[in-house]
């Protein structure tokens, strides 16, 4: 209220005394930016080309850490008559906030809102190596809770944290780029949560349907169900502005977390982590904190290493590695799973989820159905002009445990719901049913191996699956995602997604060969010595996935010497 009087006080005293000089009419100007919590509003009054005073307001701002940037930052651009101040230490993200928006009030041309129009005018940070190589990494784990519906039936889900990176020579990261999907069962109350009720035949699941915390029914337990389920699957970063966790969204914290990593080694991340971090829940040591564990800790750093610790948890309190998903661990595998890149450089890199449903093959020996669910991941870099630079693409497929298939990672359901048929021989008949605890829920998550980890035990026919892939992805570098999917529409088969094989003797796929010429042809025939599987069937949907990379791009400036 006092501040409030005083600014207005002071408005109308600065307009007696434009009214008495007969100056230049006094401006109002309103701009917004975005701080930690939310959205930051500034009211800035300007006369004659000189700002005369700001006023910032961010209710969701963290008090006391961010709530100094709100009083410090329009006194300090009001004295400089200008923006372009310093931040105040300890809240780096709500000082930009203010910062952007008085920029947005003075003008709203360059420094645009909302903020997602306003990104797109950032420039990147130009980065230059020796050596690029690039890693995408996958960590896969499993969840209790929270806590019990109300009908005291438990709540489940599983966390996978996907990692895309790139590294110099040295191992240090020169860009970083994560996401996460969560899939919990839908009698979790969370708005936007993606939901898997189990598989068709294991009677749905409960269901809060308007997120009240009381179960309204079950899902119904049908095939269509069990596909559009996976359909809505969206992963955090997809899940936007509407996934907040305290202060904070999703994505703004895991950006503020890329930020501090970026030209760290892995060891060096994961000394971060184990100095830095709580070991209650993996978060960022809080200086506020009133925890006697933490504030042990606490107590071993210098006064810098506080400082600089009060500067990362304006942008980012979120955990690092606790039940919602080992991020650290995503990392590592990332760099663990890297590959040398012969490239010039890359102006965007973009990272993918792709999720599909799968009925088949067939059914077990007696008469239960097999389901899966795939899941493929596209991690891209582009050009300025949008063509692949490169593209490294790996996938996940999950089935029913009755699935005959050696090294099939398996998921027989939550528990409770009663197991699956298993075939533990791989002899295409059912040894039983797997068991139906919490133990054997997280056990089959852990054991989840992409295609590639899979490794050459992982065969198609006459080849394997990351060689397979390794051939396509040679052909669509240069292209762009436009070329992709013109390429696949014009010389791959309707029928089955997969390249048209000269050698075909099906009618429909000898139509499309016969409108190819001799050169289209012969490019195909040597295609096919390399690929044979499917780019969009069942199995996965690769196309869609390359799509959505460039869909989610964000802009690096990567120049390789």
């Amino acid at each position: 209220m006092r501040k409030t009087l005083l600014f207005a006080c002071s408005m109308l005293l600065i307009a007696a005394l434009a009214f008495s000089a007969g100056a230049a009419e006094v401006e109002t100007l309103v701009g917004k930016g975005q701080g930690f919590g939310g959205e930051i509003t500034v009211t800035v009054t300007r006369q004659d080309g000189k700002i005369l005073s700001v006023e910032a307001v961010g209710e969701s701002e963290t008090k006391g850490i961010g709530t100094p940037a709100l009083e410090n930052i329009p006194q300090a651009i009001a004295a400089a008559n200008s923006p372009d101040v310093d931040v105040v230490s300890g809240a780096t993200v709500t000082s930009k906030g203010i910062i952007y928006a008085v920029k947005n009030a003075l003008d709203p041309v360059s420094y645009p809102w909302p903020l997602e129009q306003a990104a797109k005018t950032v420039e990147p940070v130009a980065v230059t190596a020796a050596k690029v190589y690039q890693g995408f990494g996958l960590s896969n784990m499993h969840r209790i809770g929270p806590g019990s519906d109300d009908t005291g039936t438990q709540v489940y889900s599983w966390n996978q944290v996907m990692a895309h990176a790139l590294f110099d020579e040295d191992g240090r990261i020169v860009a970083l780029y994560v996401d996460q999907l969560e899939v919990a069962t839908p009698n979790y109350d969370g708005e936007g949560m993606p939901h898997f009720s189990g598989f068709p035949g294991q009677g749905g699941y409960n269901l809060d349907s308007d997120h009240d915390a009381k179960v309204d029914g079950k899902t119904e337990d049908t095939l269509e169900n069990f596909a559009a389920e996976i359909a809505s699957w969206q992963t955090k970063r997809e899940r936007g502005d509407s996934y907040r966790m305290g202060t904070g969204t999703w994505s703004n914290q895991m950006d503020a977390f890329q930020n501090l990593f970026i030209g760290m080694t892995v060891d060096e991340i994961e000394a971060w982590f184990a100095k830095y971090c709580s070991d209650r829940n993996g978060r960022p040591l809080n200086p506020a904190t009133t925890n006697e564990q933490d504030l042990a800790k606490l107590a071993a750093l210098t006064d810098a290493e506080k400082a600089m610790l009060a500067d990362v948890v304006t942008g980012a309190t979120m955990s690092l590695n606790d039940s919602h998903g080992n991020i650290i661990e995503a990392i590592r595998k990332a760099y663990e799973n890297r590959r040398p890149l012969d490239i010039t450089g890359a102006a965007y890199m973009g990272l993918s989820l792709y999720s599909t449903h799968r009925n088949g093959p067939g059914s077990d020996d007696t008469g239960t159905p097999v389901y899966s669910f795939n899941q493929v991941f596209a991690n891209t870099l582009f050009d300025e002009n949008g063509r692949i630079v490169a593209i490294f693409v790996d996938q996940l497929e999950v089935a029913t445990p009755n699935y005959d298939g050696d090294g099939m990672p398996h998921f027989s359901g939550f528990p409770g719901q009663g197991g699956y048929n298993w075939d533990i021989d791989h002899d295409a008949k059912v040894d039983g049913k797997t068991e139906d605890t919490v133990e054997n829920f997280a056990a089959e998550i852990a054991s989840w191996r992409t295609k590639r980890e899979r490794g050459d035990s992982y065969r198609m026919g006459t080849g394997t699956w990351s060689n397979q892939m390794d051939t396509f992805q040679k052909l669509f570098t240069g292209m762009t995602v436009d070329e992709v999917e013109e390429w696949f529409k014009k010389y791959c088969s309707d029928r089955n997604g997969r390249p048209l094989n000269p050698a075909t003797t099906n009618e429909q796929d000898l139509a499309k060969l016969a409108a190819l010429t001799a050169g289209e042809k012969a490019m195909l025939a040597d295609v096919v010595t390399g690929a044979t599987m499917s780019l969009n069937d069942s199995h996965g949907d690769i196309i869609s996935a390359i799509r959505k990379s460039f869909e989610n791009r964000v802009s690096i400036d990567l120049t390789v010497e």
